[in-house]
């Protein structure tokens, strides 16, 4: 008889945190590696938000708070989603918790039950079907297509959903294709969840506000005010306010939902950080000036990586919208052998021989759920990107 979890054998590890532990791992040991792996800004925490939390930890607000966080973040919070997306809240309408995947685990462990589907769009976000998994569920893969650029229809979203269906997992713009879904997309599949109301909508708007090329982002609830008593509208400030270490992610919704939430969070880890909270307040509250600056430096590398991935053998990429991902296939590469001898069968062969041979530590598409790809982040210094290229053309151009 194992010790463990029989619901711990359903689940594996992330490989997103596994390509970015094993790049620093061969960095460590003197290896010459350029790691594409980690979605996190490569820019500092903007300095009054440092400033806020230092003014926290000196005025003493280094204490527990209210299990799901502290009246003026939801109030934040609260004037955020109208501010931006037209939504009313209360507080009471809030959750806070330690990140973003916090929020998605707690609202999924809290609705829950053996038999129920979660409908997730693939290529997805790593977590999201193991997180669906430990929460006693099952998650419906709904594929989406390359000629659609990865973006759903509401054929396929359709096809997807059943009697049991309890959630639809939505994320614009996507980890990891960086696609945005347009109000017109998103129209039509809220149309289709408008047809079935035993199934509920969680978005994770964490990429809101990184969009380019005049993209205008939307929410579920926004397009679809029908939806608003069965939608949790989820989002952070860790990409948009480069705060990924300081752990804070929220989410509006029902007020039951949101109660359930937060009684799951305080039998779990309780409060987020005091500290990071008062940082959030700033973050949302304070100017917002640098977020279009950092987005011009962001779509300059996007554009020279689709160039440059673009103008390798056997690689095509699209030009997303938004967020700081490229998802290029490499179906033009399979079958192939590398100088070092690798038959490239799979994309995770593909990725395994470009880390070996090449010193580029990229993500699998299979660890997405569409193959066969690989993601790039775009979130660190232009010469990495250029030098990982250059590579990755190398690579490509060297295939037999």
């Amino acid at each position: 008889m194992t010790f463990l979890s029989e619901t711990l054998a359903r689940v594996k590890p992330s490989p997103t945190i596994a390509v970015s532990t094993l790049a620093a791992e061969l960095k460590a040991a003197g290896k010459d590696v350029i790691g594409l792996g980690a979605g996190e800004p490569d820019f500092n925490t903007p300095q009054n938000i440092c400033d806020a939390a230092k003014a926290a930890i000196d005025a003493g607000k280094t204490k527990y708070t209210a299990p799901d966080g502290i009246v003026e973040l939801k109030q934040a919070i609260c004037d955020k989603l109208q501010r931006d997306n037209g939504l009313s809240y209360t507080t009471k309408q809030v959750s806070i918790g330690t990140g973003g995947k916090q929020i998605l685990y707690n609202a999924l462990m809290a609705t829950l039950n053996p038999g129920d589907e979660v409908v997730i769009p693939a290529p997805y976000w790593v977590s999201y079907p193991d997180m669906v998994l430990l929460a006693g569920g099952e998650p419906v893969i709904a594929s989406a297509r390359a000629e659609n650029a990865y973006k759903l229809t509401a054929e396929e979203l359709e096809a997807a959903i059943t009697p049991k269906t309890k959630w639809f997992i939505f994320n614009s713009p996507s980890n990891p294709t960086g696609a945005g879904y347009n109000a017109e997309e998103l129209k039509a599949l809220t149309d289709v969840l408008m047809r079935h109301p035993h199934v509920w909508v969680m978005t994770d708007d964490m990429y809101e506000h990184l969009v380019y090329d005049g993209f205008e982002f939307v929410t579920p609830a926004q397009v679809e005010p029908g939806l608003y008593d069965r939608t949790l509208t989820c989002n952070g400030v860790s990409k948009a306010y480069a705060m990924t270490g300081w752990r804070i992610g929220y989410a509006a919704g029902p007020e039951s939902l949101i109660g359930a939430m937060r009684k799951i969070q305080s039998q779990s880890t309780s409060n987020p950080c005091s500290i990071s909270q008062w940082a959030a307040v700033e973050a949302l509250n304070g100017t917002q000036d640098y977020i279009a600056t950092n987005n011009a430096v962001f779509k300059r590398r996007r554009d020279m990586v689709v160039e440059m991935l673009n103008a390798a053998k056997g690689i095509t990429c699209p030009t997303p919208e938004g967020a700081f991902y490229v998802y290029p296939s490499i179906a033009g590469c399979m079958g192939k052998t590398t100088p070092g001898g690798k038959v490239i069968e799979t994309d995770e062969d593909f990725a395994t021989a470009l880390l070996e041979e090449k010193g580029v530590a990229v993500v699998f598409g299979g660890a997405f759920g569409l193959s066969p790809n690989f993601r790039v982040s775009y979130a660190t210094s232009d010469e990495n990107l250029e030098k990982a290229c250059t590579r990755i053309q190398e690579f490509c151009a060297e295939l037999s």
